[in-house]
């Protein structure tokens, strides 16, 4: 073994030893073989919004009820730092990814109660089993295995987050497996602590009584292989997630169906997509034996004209049943909003005029059918709901390292 000149000139008056400072450098190689595979990601995301015709009243009040909603103003939204050690291609890769996230959208309630006082989004150590084609596995908090939208600002067509991201689970705290068929098919499944059941059960996050509580989870994968012609590439996932509802056991539970489709066109630059969130309640409220439910459907179009710019348009229809004094959809006051009905229309232009930095000019319109659900009265009865229709204009500016 080769030694430095100081370590040869601290050997020789005694100070080390040659053996000492080998096994030294053996282990030093190894940490450092370890951090060479690890790579250091995440992004930095922040916006202005602009909401025309708002009247003056308390932050947040009477927002449309899509996930991370905000008032007029600027706002920094999220910081993401990942470390990330990938599997490799070994029978018994293994492997970890940490990932931290800060900001207004970041707090340990958005993320369901994953057990952590500060915002760990996810901390899972990763490995494989070498059956048949190698199961991978997931151990710690991971992100949900269902949606059309992800977690991570950049990966989403639009800077707004879809209704349909609103009422799905966003993070558990457990176990995960993967395992890939084929390229065409890959299978998922999983059991979770039975506090992450969603972004719409604030109140019992962390509050599960009861140990054999746990949530389950699948999903499918689907890919079309090069033999579908024009449809080679189509992507199609469906998934199921169900969690007790409740900190008393035995009381309800709730049950997430997610379907999701990607498909090719003729022009290269179009992609189309569309997505289906259906959120089963059994015994919601106290007393309630029915099954009540919210359901969202979502369309997606991307044209992308350059390498640099392209263009995102997201439709999207609610229907969300009143419960009692409770309704569903999150976010919307009790009693604030009487019907069932509520859709948007968001319209996105997304540029790359600096290196690594995403800049998106977005557009939304929110509507709901029924009553008042936006707005903000100053008369007889201050704070509530006076229109039926939101409009928002964003401006996003996201830098990825």
């Amino acid at each position: 073994m080769k030694f430095n000149k100081w370590t040869v000139s601290l050997a020789a008056i005694g100070v080390v030893s040659l053996a000492s400072a080998a096994r030294a450098d053996e282990k030093m190689s190894q940490v450092q073989t370890a951090l060479s595979n690890t790579t250091l990601s995440g992004y930095v995301d922040v916006a202005a919004i602009w909401r025309p015709g708002t009247d003056s009243g308390p932050l947040g009040a009477n927002l449309p009820a899509y996930a991370f909603s905000k008032n007029d103003g600027f706002s920094l939204n999220a910081v993401d730092i990942a470390l990330d050690k990938p599997l490799d291609e070994s029978p018994w890769a293994s492997g970890y990814h940490v990932e931290l996230m800060l900001g207004p959208d970041a707090t340990p309630a958005a993320f369901n109660g994953n057990g952590s006082t500060i915002p760990i989004r996810q901390a899972y150590v990763a490995l494989r089993t070498p059956v048949g084609n190698g199961i991978d596995w997931k151990v710690g908090v991971f992100d949900t295995i269902i949606g059309y939208e992800s977690t991570s600002d950049p990966l989403n067509p639009n800077y707004t987050r879809s209704y349909g991201y609103s009422i799905e689970p966003t993070t558990h705290t457990g176990v995960l497996a993967t395992y890939k068929v084929t390229d065409v098919l890959a299978l998922s499944a999983g059991v979770a602590n039975s506090s992450n059941v969603g972004t719409t059960t604030q109140a019992i996050n962390g509050t599960s009584s009861y140990e054999s509580q746990k949530t389950y989870m699948g999903s499918i994968a689907l890919t079309a292989p090069d033999s579908f012609g024009a449809l080679k590439g189509a992507t199609l996932n469906l998934g199921i997630i169900n969690s007790v509802d409740s900190a008393v056991s035995g009381a309800g539970t709730r049950t997430s169906y997610y379907a999701g489709v990607t498909l090719p066109t003729p022009s290269s630059a179009v992609k189309l997509g569309a997505a289906f969130d259906y959120l089963n309640f059994n015994n919601r409220v106290g007393g309630n034996a029915n099954d009540d439910s919210v359901w969202v459907a979502g369309l997606y179009t991307t044209v992308q004209a350059s390498d640099k710019l392209s263009f995102n348009l997201r439709g999207e229809f609610v229907d969300a049943k009143q419960i009692g004094a409770v309704n569903p959809l999150p976010g919307v006051t009790a009693g604030a909003y009487a019907g069932h009905y509520a859709g948007e229309v968001t319209a996105t232009v997304q540029y790359q005029l600096w290196a690594n930095v995403l800049s998106r000019v977005e557009f939304r319109w929110d509507h709901v059918d029924g009553s008042n659900a936006f707005g903000y009265a100053q008369g007889a009865t201050p704070g509530a709901p006076m229109k039926e229709n939101d409009f928002m204009l964003a401006f996003n500016i996201i830098y990825q390292f």
